[in-house]
């Protein structure tokens, strides 16, 4: 598949088909998601690291080709990833497109990307999914905030008779953008019969912004006690995989991974028999 293309030229989003997509077995309509900030693949231990190697988010250096590479090790089991806090090909990855890599490397066949933010040649901030099933449709949402650069990329699954809505995101830091954000997701998602959102919320699963995306839609939170920020001492649970009351849970957990200073977590579903995914 080509990649979509805006009217300035950039692409919308990108799919692309490896020669050699790792093929995983698994029961009729079950899948393994993951969501994980991984901060472009710096390796953050400690919060004295945000400054001594703040200038790692627009440089390069040697390790972090070498962390990207043990993220790709980790996603090898999943069928579908959200990643947060990926750069899309500047300087500081080495101008490689850090979806596609982890795509290619892992064995998925599809990938999407959004860059949301970009600063010169030095980084282009992005969001990006993996997926072992084709989609059907791709958009892109710049959400709401008086500071641009947050968006949700948005992915459609599924086939004639029912489908599959993902939606990745990385929202803002302050609350009431936040529930500007999710406010506007709310709206998004309120004709998706199945739908699976993801990502770093910044926000607790008991604040306000989010129970109120809760309220109004028929989402829930498997993960509302489960910490993921920071990585070496988790203590919030900022980092969240929300679903759809007519898909099960049958799994959900944080994966014990510290590369990034999130911890990444997952999750096993069982969706309804009337969607059906396509590789």
């Amino acid at each position: 598949m080509n990649r979509a293309e805006r009217d300035d030229g950039q692409p919308e989003s990108g799919l692309i088909l490896p020669e050699e997509a790792r093929v995983i077995t698994r029961p009729p309509g079950v899948m393994r998601v993951m969501s994980y900030n991984i901060q472009t693949g710096m390796h953050t231990r400690h919060f004295g690291d945000y400054l001594t190697r703040s200038w790692q988010h627009l440089f390069p250096n040697a390790q972090r080709p070498k962390n990207i590479d043990r993220i790709s090790d980790l996603l090898t089991d999943f069928d579908l990833v959200g990643l947060q806090e990926v750069d899309a090909g500047s300087l500081r990855s080495g101008f490689i497109n850090q979806t596609k890599y982890l795509s290619e490397r892992s064995g998925f066949p599809y990938w999407a990307d959004q860059t949301n933010r970009r600063i010169g040649r030095l980084a282009r901030h992005s969001n990006g999914l993996l997926a072992r099933f084709r989609p059907l449709e791709i958009r892109e949402h710049r959400l709401p905030g008086m500071i641009p650069g947050r968006g949700a990329l948005h992915l459609r699954f599924g086939g004639a008779e029912d489908d599959l809505d993902v939606i990745l995101m990385h929202l803002s830091l302050g609350r009431r953008t936040r529930m500007s954000q999710l406010g506007y997701v709310a709206e998004l998602i309120q004709d998706c019969r199945h739908a699976v959102v993801m990502g770093d919320l910044n926000c607790r699963a008991d604040s306000p912004e989010l129970r109120h995306l809760l309220a109004c839609t028929n989402l829930g939170e498997p993960l509302a006690h489960l910490n993921t920020y920071p990585s070496w001492r988790p203590h919030r649970n900022i980092d969240h995989i929300l679903v759809s009351d007519t898909l099960t849970v049958d799994k959900a957990e944080v994966v014990d991974y510290p590369l990034s200073d999130h911890l990444p977590i997952m999750m096993e579903l069982r969706m309804p028999e009337t969607i059906r995914l396509e590789q």
